[in-house]
């Protein structure tokens, strides 16, 4: 004789509060932003020489903005767009700095083909009207 067949379990669907329509959209238009102030960090860097090994790699509590190589160093950009250049430079705080030193790390432990280069933390700062800033070594 077989044993009853278990009932489904049935989750209770909890009523959303839906967005407001401004927040969705500042929150889309805050995104674009970023993705275009990457991209255009990733152009300059290219002009200067460097070479762009990944755009928004996912580690373990951080996103890495730009992972990219120049000679036998790696470097971690963090990208930031603020409405002046001086305000993103110094967006950067301790702590995220912390994180993006240990997600390079990580990274260079993980991948054989990165495996003897040294470790950078670097900022492509951006502002609207101005030429990007590079601060090295952070």
């Amino acid at each position: 004789m077989k044993p009853p067949p278990k009932p489904e379990r049935v989750r209770a669907v909890l009523p959303q509060k839906p967005r407001a329509a401004w927040r969705q959209a500042l929150g889309r238009r805050a995104f674009r932003e970023g993705h275009g102030a990457e991209w255009i960090a990733a152009a300059f860097l290219m002009l200067k020489g460097y070479q762009v090994l990944g755009f928004r790699l996912k580690t373990r509590g951080v996103e890495i903005d730009i992972l990219a190589r120049q000679g036998r160093t790696v470097v971690v950009v963090e990208v930031k767009r603020r409405a002046t250049i001086e305000a993103a430079l110094n967006a950067v705080e301790s702590q995220q700095l912390e994180r993006l030193r240990a997600a390079g790390a990580a990274l260079l432990r993980q991948r054989p083909g990165l495996a003897g280069l040294r470790l950078r933390i670097d900022t492509v700062a951006l502002a609207p009207g101005r030429v990007p800033r590079h601060r090295r070594n952070l």
